[in-house]
């Protein structure tokens, strides 16, 4: 697995972690911003895409996110709910398979 993917995939999961982690009426709130990045990453990136454009896209800036996240009430917590985006998201990518990249295979 390329290092930026890997990279990546690690930062978007602490990111799910840290948002499951938080207090429950915290949750709550994370969540909706979760949801709310989401909808909009949707609209920017489509049902059809792969895990490399997905880290592409990330890797682009996420100032976006952030003002999505805060205008849903994340506080400073923006981040972590970026990141969880991220990891929701990328379980859609065309090539995702059980919390890790799906390998190629090489036709002959």
């Amino acid at each position: 697995m390329e290092y930026a993917l890997a990279n990546a995939l690690y930062q978007w999961e602490d990111g799910q972690r840290r948002v499951a982690g938080s207090e429950p009426a915290t949750r709550v709130v994370l969540d909706r911003a979760v949801a709310a990045v989401l909808e909009d990453m949707r609209r920017r990136l489509g049902s059809s895409f792969r895990l490399e454009e997905l880290v592409a896209f990330y890797a682009r800036g996420v100032d976006w996110g952030e003002a999505i996240a805060a205008a849903n009430g994340a506080g400073v917590d923006g981040s972590a709910v970026i990141d969880a985006a991220f990891a929701r998201y990328a379980r859609h990518s065309g090539d995702f398979a059980g919390g890790r990249p799906r390998e190629r295979l090489q036709r002959d």
